[in-house]
């Protein structure tokens, strides 16, 4: 089993198509199918159910997928380290709303310290190879790497202490669960996204639960914490399977790895002062 197996392997896998798969890799559809009929015999057991339109997947060919995929954007990756002469590597990140400008800073260090000769670009929203979201926008087929994780806390505008009157987010993922922490308060306004209730607030219509990035740094409001699993909302990129065969995401994926949270952000847990 080589990188020639399992990249054939995954683009059957993705076509469904034999046909089609030959075509996006440029070879024969005859020579493919001898490539995947290597693989299933190397791993002792079939793939892929031949049918008259096209194929279907086994339960081992799901398994095997992401792995093939991982394994497949670290050899691309070395094979860039290694290569003399290198290059600028392109890279375009979607940034959603809501993400503090602090998160994309640490975004954008990290991403250039991972990939040497970065070319990147920023976009607004789901634009792009991959996109900076809360975890809660990612869709049923991406993948996340997560970057870190923050916690929701109570703001206020200055001058203010808790009366009860709420500024909510009904659009927004986190808005569900934050539901329980009104309690019997009135909810005074409402706002297409966190950063217009930061507004809001600021403005001294009410108090709201927003992520602390997004808080501590902006005049006119202070904070204080919360507690509780509920509580926190974990951000870092969203990205398909196909997109680590992108160099850039391929080297990206290295550096920080699933399951390495926290890289490049700090993620502060102390309250700040309240107002006297």
């Amino acid at each position: 089993m080589d990188m020639r197996h399992l990249k054939a392997f995954i683009a059957v896998f993705e076509a469904r198509n034999i046909t089609a798969a030959a075509q996006r890799l440029c070879v024969a559809q005859p020579t493919l199918s001898v490539t995947i009929r290597q693989l299933e015999d190397d791993l002792g057991t079939p793939l892929f159910l031949r049918q008259a339109r096209g194929v279907t997947v086994s339960e081992q060919a799901r398994e095997l997928y992401p792995q093939a995929c991982r394994m497949v954007a670290e050899a691309e990756a070395l094979r860039l380290r290694f290569r003399q002469g290198q290059q600028r590597i392109a890279l375009a990140l979607g940034v959603e709303p809501d993400i503090a400008p602090a998160q994309v800073e640490a975004c954008v260090r990290l991403a250039s310290e991972a990939v040497a000769g970065l070319q990147l670009t920023l976009l607004e929203g789901c634009d792009g190879d991959a996109r900076l979201a809360d975890e809660a926008q990612r869709c049923e087929d991406e993948l996340f790497l997560p970057l870190w994780e923050e916690a929701f806390v109570r703001v206020m505008a200055i001058g203010s202490q808790p009366d009860g009157r709420w500024v909510s987010c009904p659009q927004h993922a986190s808005h569900q669960r934050l539901m329980g922490l009104y309690g019997d308060g009135e909810q005074v306004a409402q706002a297409a996204s966190l950063q217009l209730a930061l507004a809001m607030v600021a403005a001294g219509l009410g108090a709201a639960w927003l992520p602390q990035s997004l808080v501590e740094r902006h005049p006119g409001v202070y904070w204080q914490p919360g507690s509780g699993p509920g509580l926190r909302r974990r951000i870092g990129l969203c990205l398909t399977h196909q997109a680590l065969q992108l160099p850039a995401l391929a080297l990206l994926w290295e550096r920080a790895g699933p399951g390495l949270e926290g890289i490049g952000f700090a993620d502060a847990r102390q309250a700040s002062p309240l107002p006297r």
